[in-house]
């Protein structure tokens, strides 16, 4: 235990020298921020004039308090002293400076060099008792203020001008120093000692299997020694895949706050540079770093950024991205059993990873951070209400519920915009209602009250949403509906919340169909209520018909086609709506065609019958929506019990009888 806590230390140092080295320290520990060219020569210029005005201002001052006095020949001093009007008499050197009596004028003069004042005078004639009768006064030259009046207006310029070249030498000084520092990363550190910054496990609610995976990294890097005792190697490279805002940046952090081991986070794109050669240098000196304060953690965050398939031609014949890529599998390769650093990745895409990122010896322990449950939402929404001041009739299983779907990223919003909300009010705690609200502000943006709508307007908003919501609640595969509102929010006039009564993770086909029959609920009560059709569905029908096209093409959901994928690894990589090599003939597209109008032609009818069926309760709907604007799940159910439609909860529990 002594040489593995010496280890320990040793490292912490080595980590210490590596942050001194990597950024300057103020005096309070804050990392100062990069500087900006432009803004540091604007305030070196300004200061440069600062100093020059200051100097100026200072000689003008003391120069201006000088008395002006007028110059007389030594025989005029003579002839004043011989009457008495002469008090005293100022020598200094050859200069003479004559005060008379009466209102205490001065007068400059010169004497003879090398001849004293007095005998200059008894050679003029002058009586030795008017001469006594003068006070004669010796006055050394020099001081400060001798000195810079005399010198000043000389070495005013002379030190602008040598300001003026420090100035652009250390231009040109700070140019040359960027050049050379252009190839070294620049990455994030957090060491143990960084309480502020310090996340462990307990700071990660839910993930639970995530978090069992990691233990082992975690060990390892506490103990290092009862793993290599055994011959045992524990993986280099840990990639954490999920979808965005799952908090894989999170777990990473937290494995080593648990080891207390520094972490040195980057990302993928900052590698990334114009010029060749600058990203493998980058990942050359990180792991160099990294190195010299093992045990530690390298963190590379969006390494989809570098790490995409190579040999598509996308970086044209010199890939810089494809050559920091290079770069950062020979150093996974050559790492030895003693360095004792892990590297972490995180991405949301890692079916565009290359293959020999993700080989055994790489990154070959890959761990999926799943979208919370209701358990872990309810979890994840106790950690970051922690510090705010929650009401009594706070209910977060209530918003665990109401919240499927939600990454953590979600949920921290979600509570942020509720203390935001109440902050708005001047209430102190945080109620139940502002949670509620949080949740559709997150989901669609703020709401519009200032988007009035006209009466036209307002009514085909009104039967839209009351369209969806109707064939939502008799559909049998359909979620049941929570909300259903005709107040402006985000781009959207209204809105229907249809959430599930359970998590899942699979989704079949009769929920497909029903969902498409659901969305275009509204178009078809347009149609059939004002026989025309405005703009309001066009999200809709963009929707159903994306969700027809990947039952075909990629679920194989068509009866027709059959068990068959025809999306290809180009049209997964470019994104909808660029071009893609396909992969089956004209004649394969056609019926792929046909297929997609034919669900979505289904769902129609299905959709119509239901409307028409229910049409006093579609018209109560859009009634009661036009009276109060919004309909929660009690009132929503009340309207449609009272037209002989059951909601689904109460379906089920009739059925379990």
């Amino acid at each position: 235990m002594t040489p593995l806590k010496d280890n320990m230390k040793e490292a912490k140092e080595k980590g210490k020298k590596v942050l001194n080295a990597l950024s300057p320290k103020d005096t309070k520990g804050k990392t100062p921020p990069p500087e900006r060219p432009m803004r540091e020569f604007l305030n070196n210029a300004m200061g440069m004039v600062f100093i020059f005005l200051v100097l100026m201002t200072v000689y003008s001052f003391i120069a201006g308090n000088r008395t002006e006095t007028s110059e007389i020949p030594i025989s005029e001093v003579a002839a004043d002293v011989a009457r008495g009007d002469v008090a005293e008499v100022k020598v200094a050197g050859e200069t003479l400076t004559v005060v008379y009596g009466k209102g205490n004028i001065e007068k400059l003069s010169h004497k003879e060099p090398g001849v004293a004042f007095s005998e200059t005078l008894v050679n003029y004639g002058v009586p030795v008792e008017r001469l006594q009768a003068v006070k004669i006064s010796i006055v050394k030259e020099g001081g400060f203020t001798f000195w810079f009046i005399n010198l000043a207006p000389y070495l005013i310029p002379l030190l602008l001008f040598a300001m003026l070249v420090w100035f652009f030498t250390r231009q040109v000084k700070g140019s040359g120093m960027q050049a050379f520092t252009f190839g070294q990363s620049k990455p994030r550190v957090i060491f143990p000692n960084d309480k502020k910054q310090k996340v462990t496990f307990k700071d990660v609610a839910g993930v639970k299997e995530a978090k069992q995976e990691l233990a082992e990294i975690v060990d390892f890097l506490k103990s290092p020694k009862k793993f290599l005792d055994i011959g045992a190697q524990i993986p280099k490279g840990v990639l954490l895949m999920g979808a965005a805002g799952t908090g894989k940046t999170l777990l990473a952090r937290a494995v080593a706050g648990e080891a207390g081991v520094p972490f040195f986070s980057i990302s993928g794109s900052e590698f990334v540079e114009m010029f060749v050669g600058v990203g493998a240098s980058r990942v050359r000196d990180l792991f160099k770093m990294a190195k010299q304060a093992a045990p530690s953690i390298i963190f590379i965050d969006e390494i989809d950024a570098v790490g995409r398939v190579r040999g598509s031609g996308m970086g044209g014949g010199n890939d810089e991205r494809e050559q920091t890529l290079n770069q950062i599998l020979v150093e996974m390769d050559g790492f030895e059993q003693h360095d004792k650093v892990i590297v972490m990745a995180a991405t949301n895409r890692s079916d565009v990873l290359d293959s020999a990122l993700v080989r055994p010896g790489r990154f070959d322990r890959r761990v999926t951070v799943d979208l919370p449950d209701r358990n872990d939402r309810e979890a994840i929404l106790a950690v970051h209400a922690t510090k705010k001041q929650l009401a009594e009739d706070v209910n977060l299983r209530v918003v665990a519920e109401r919240t499927p779907g939600f990454s953590g990223a979600d949920l921290h919003s979600i509570v942020n915009e509720a203390a935001i909300l109440a902050a708005r009010e001047e209430r102190l705690k945080v109620a139940q209602f502002d949670l509620i609200r949080s949740i559709e502000k997150v989901m669609l943006g703020p709401e519009r009250k200032s988007h009035l709508l006209s009466e036209a307007e307002k009514k085909i908003t009104a039967y839209h949403e009351a369209g969806h919501a109707l064939v939502s609640s008799v559909l049998p595969y359909a979620d049941p509906v929570h909300k259903v509102s005709i107040i402006s929010r985000g781009r959207a006039a209204g809105y229907t919340l249809k959430l599930p009564l359970e998590d899942r993770k699979l989704q079949s086909r009769k929920e497909f169909l029903d969902d498409i029959a659901v969305t275009l609920g509204g178009y078809i009560t347009e149609l059939m209520l004002f026989g025309d059709i405005t703009t309001g569905p066009s999200n809709d029908l963009q929707v159903v018909s994306g969700l027809a096209r990947d039952m075909v093409t990629k679920y194989g959901m068509s009866e027709k086609l059959g068990p068959i994928a025809f999306e290809t690894l180009l049209g997964r990589l470019g994104g909808r709506g660029m071009y893609e090599e396909k992969e089956y003939s004209q004649k394969v597209g056609d019926a792929i065609d046909v297929e997609v109008s034919k669900i979505i032609n289904e769902a129609y009818k299905r959709a119509e019958e239901i409307l028409v069926k229910h049409r006093p309760a579609l018209d109560a709907i859009a009634a009661k929506l036009i009276e109060v604007e919004t309909l929660e799940q009690e009132e929503y159910e009340k309207v449609i019990i009272a037209h002989g439609i059951l909601p689904k909860k109460k379906k089920d529990i009739e059925h379990q009888k």
